[in-house]
């Protein structure tokens, strides 16, 4: 008798065990899928994201070249090129202004110095080599301006 208890307590602690391994098994499962679930849907958000992310930055480079083109246009003509430069220039400037409103004409002349000096070989890359100017020419025709202590 004590036998048959012994082995009905064992068969009934196995098979808790079973049912218990079993649910677990399922809510793992369940959990598994969700998540997969989870991760499809994301990577979709992301892939569309940048898809339309790369599309504003196409766009946004066609806009800058566009104007670009626009103004180098608008220069070649001689009096509505220097009132184009001008107001170019004035707008560069307005914009720069919102950004530094304690800065003056002079500071903005340093800071477009200092930025096209950076750029000055990409720009006379781009230009025929009959009317490219010389580099060093070109960077002495900048204002010279003092280095910020730092």
């Amino acid at each position: 008798m004590f036998q048959i208890l012994k082995m009905m307590r064992t068969t009934a602690f196995l098979a808790v065990l079973c049912v218990s391994l079993a649910t677990t098994a399922v809510s793992l499962g369940v959990w598994a899928v969700s998540l997969t679930a989870q991760v499809t849907t994301m990577t979709a958000s992301a892939a569309a994201a940048a898809i339309a992310n790369r599309k504003a930055i196409a766009a946004a480079i066609l806009r800058t070249k566009a104007k670009a083109r626009l103004r180098r246009a608008l220069v070649v003509v001689p009096v509505a090129g220097i009132a184009a430069a001008i107001a170019f220039e004035r707008e560069d400037y307005l914009e720069w202004k919102q950004d530094n409103p304690d800065g003056d004409l002079e500071a903005y002349g340093c800071e477009v110095s200092a930025v096209s000096a950076e750029v000055v070989d990409d720009v006379l890359q781009d230009l025929p080599e009959q009317v490219r100017p010389s580099r060093d020419w070109l960077l002495s025709s900048l204002p010279e301006c003092e280095k910020p202590a730092g």
